[in-house]
Parts: structure tokens; C-alpha cells; sequence
């Protein structure tokens, strides 16, 4: 008699874990993992650009994060659409076109010229950025949100980080890439620190005597 109510009880604590595990599986089913999108959480100043701490950097200047699996959105950081500054128009891969890593697939047009940014990714353009293409001051006023190019479906999601700067790194790099361009121009150091510290919206307005493509093709590894 004994041995049975001890069964008995063994097996109403055993009912009642499944019961509360259900319940928990329940109220779990149906909640979507919120999209990662970029943002400026995690983020900080380095040398007066921002720079997220939640993406990717390739050291072209432009970045990546994932949105969902095997899908990641890219963009130019802060520094590069300071470089590129008021551009007039802005050219993206066709959805359906595939992308390498390291190949000009933007464009953007200024006065006349044309400087070329390249992707950090491997995939398939799956979107693009309309409100970017009609509005080009999109991509200085909100790189990180608002001014993003373009979604890539990646296959390969386990190598999407080839061949990208380093989280540990990231601070070094920026920095190192800030002090090539004041040694380019020193009076630039001026317009990034115009308001503060933070860069002045269109780095090389202020300097007609530099050459507008042959500096951003530099720093976007495209010359």
C-alpha cells in the first residue's frame, strides 16, 4: 500500500511538471524573434564617427547586419557617407543580381564624377533601398537605419564575416582611417570637429583643390 502512494505521488508531481512546461511552451509559440535591424545600441564615437557596436565593418567603409537567416542588410558607415557628402544620386545592384565580396556594386554620382563602394558580402540582392534612391541625403542624415542600400541573401551564412575587420579591432581601424585622411588634408580635422567632434555632413565641400573620387576611391578601395 505504501509503495503505491508513493507511485501515486511520484506521478502527480510528474502531471504536474508537464503541466507547467506545456504552459510555458504555449505562451512561447507563435513569439517571433524580433528582426535585427541596425541600430545604434552598443555603439560609440571614434574620433567623432559613429560607429555601432552591433555590426560588421568591411574595410571598405561599408557594413552589414543580420536581419534573419541567410539575410543580411548593408550599408555605408558614418565615415564613408561623410566622404561621400551631398551626392546627387545613388546607384544599386538589381534584386535577383549576385553580389561578390569585394565587388563594386554601388555607385555614387557628384558633380559629374562617380566613385564606386564595395560589397561586403556573398549573395543574392533580395532588396534594395527605394527611399535612399529617391532621397540620397538619406544614407549621410541616418547611415545606419534609414540610409541602408541593400538586403543580400547569403547561402553561406558560417563565412559571412570573411574577410571584415575584427570586432577587437574596429576602434584601431577607424582611427587609423581617420588620421590617413587628416594627413591627406589637415584642415579636415576642423570639419570633423564643426559641431562638436561629430564630422561636418560633407567632409570634402570645404577643400575644392582635393579630388572627390580619388580620395573616396582610396577609402573604399576602389582605386
Amino acid at each position: 500500500m505504501t509503495v503505491l502512494l508513493v507511485l501515486a505521488t511520484f506521478l502527480v508531481f510528474i502531471a504536474l511538471d508537464y503541466a507547467v512546461n506545456r504552459r510555458k511552451a504555449v505562451r512561447t509559440v507563435g513569439v517571433e524573434t524580433p528582426q535585427a535591424v541596425p541600430a545604434l545600441s552598443g555603439g560609440d564615437y571614434i574620433d567623432g564617427f559613429m560607429v555601432p557596436g552591433n555590426i560588421a565593418y568591411h574595410p571598405g567603409h561599408s557594413w552589414l547586419v543580420r536581419e534573419r537567416k541567410n539575410v543580411v542588410r548593408v550599408g555605408a558607415d558614418e565615415f564613408a557617407a561623410a566622404l561621400a557628402g551631398n551626392v546627387e544620386k545613388i546607384e544599386l545592384p538589381k534584386p535577383g543580381q549576385w553580389v561578390r565580396q569585394g565587388q563594386k556594386v554601388v555607385s555614387f554620382y557628384r558633380n559629374g564624377e562617380q566613385t564606386e563602394m564595395v560589397s561586403p558580402t556573398e549573395g543574392e540582392v533580395m532588396e534594395i533601398n527605394h527611399e535612399v534612391i529617391a532621397n540620397p541625403a538619406l544614407m549621410r542624415q541616418d547611415p545606419y537605419g534609414k540610409g541602408w542600400l541593400v538586403s543580400v541573401h547569403v547561402p553561406d551564412e558560417e563565412n559571412t564575416s570573411r574577410n571584415l575587420i575584427p570586432k577587437m579591432l574596429v576602434r584601431e581601424w577607424m582611427s587609423e582611417a581617420v588620421a590617413r585622411l587628416y594627413a591627406h588634408q589637415p584642415a579636415l580635422a576642423g570639419a570633423v570637429a564643426a559641431d562638436g567632434g561629430r564630422p561636418a555632413a560633407d567632409l570634402l565641400e570645404a577643400l575644392p583643390g582635393k579630388n572627390w573620387k580619388e580620395v573616396t576611391s582610396e577609402f573604399f578601395l576602389t582605386n
